[in-house]
């Protein structure tokens, strides 16, 4: 039987952090960590499809969704420093054994954890998100130039049209062979935290900061090589952001890997997210352990 989920604020390192929770305590638990511009509402439907088995766990990183926008005199928006919320939360909520589930930004934030506690984590569910340089091709082009320059006001403006209106709508739709299914309400929430003041800025020094990742990358294969984590990628095949390309390389490193490709764009979740979900239970109810 499906749960109830659950809109909590809880206090983390000084930051009012909110989550959403599902499903029984003492269930296996699934920490799913949200993609730019997003928030936990990415996962809203998979909550409700997981619930009646798996205990989960979706948080709004600081400055998003509805967790709070710190300034940036008093906070470091930075990916190590996201990583440190999202570990302090599992600490308060006294989870020490979990699946991790991964996507865009979320992933680095993954990677952290997953290389930081390495026996804390019972599997790793990749969808859309980087760990190796071919998944960063085109549409990358503008971020890397930021990362030479950050004076650069040719590569700052496109930048900021990835979360305007149009931008916000693109990232959701691109890739959907049918966009009538995926709900407006998307951009349309992801505006609401975007349009906070400095905001704007917080995207950019994100963006800045997200050049902190590929030097790590040789780091976080090392990781798949030495501990073998059981991974399942769910991967929109048609996503731009983070293309296929990224996707296949995790084949080079993971042993324990099951792999499958959907029609779908960056927020495959969006257009197939049943058909996702059911991969997602299958794999989880074979690979994670039940608690007594």
């Amino acid at each position: 039987m499906r749960t109830k989920t659950t809109y909590n604020f809880i206090d983390i390192n000084g930051v009012n952090i909110f989550y959403r929770e599902a499903g029984p305590k003492d269930a296996p638990t699934v920490v799913l960590l949200h993609g730019y511009p997003a928030s936990s509402h990415m996962f809203r439907n998979l909550i409700n499809d997981l619930s009646d088995k798996y205990h989960l766990i979706a948080p709004d990183y600081p400055g998003y969704g509805r967790s709070e926008q710190p300034p940036i005199a008093s906070f470091s928006y930075t990916f190590d420093n996201y990583a440190l919320i999202i570990e302090a939360l599992l600490e308060k909520l006294d989870i020490s054994k979990y699946s991790l589930y991964a996507m865009d930004y979320g992933a680095p934030v993954c990677w952290r954890l997953a290389s930081k506690y390495p026996q804390n984590v019972e599997t790793i569910i990749v969808q859309n998100g980087c760990a190796y340089e071919e998944g960063l091709e085109t549409f990358w082009d503008p971020i890397k130039a930021y990362w030479k320059d950050r004076n650069d006001k040719v590569a700052e403006d496109t930048l900021r049209t990835f979360h305007n209106p149009e931008g916000l709508r693109w990232q959701y739709t691109h890739g959907v062979s049918d966009t009538s299914v995926v709900s407006p309400d998307n951009w349309e929430v992801d505006l609401r935290h975007l349009e906070r003041p400095e905001n704007g800025q917080i995207q950019l020094d994100l963006f800045y900061d997200y050049r902190t990742n590929p030097p790590k990358y040789p780091e976080w294969q090392q990781y798949f090589r030495d501990h073998n984590p059981e991974m399942l990628i769910v991967y929109g095949k048609n996503d731009y952001i983070f293309p296929v390309g990224g996707a296949e390389a995790y084949k080079r490193d993971v042993k324990n890997l099951e792999y499958h490709l959907f029609n779908a764009g960056h927020f495959a979740l969006e257009s197939c997210g049943e058909e996702i979900g059911a991969v997602i239970r299958d794999f989880l109810d074979r690979k994670v352990s039940r608690k007594n």
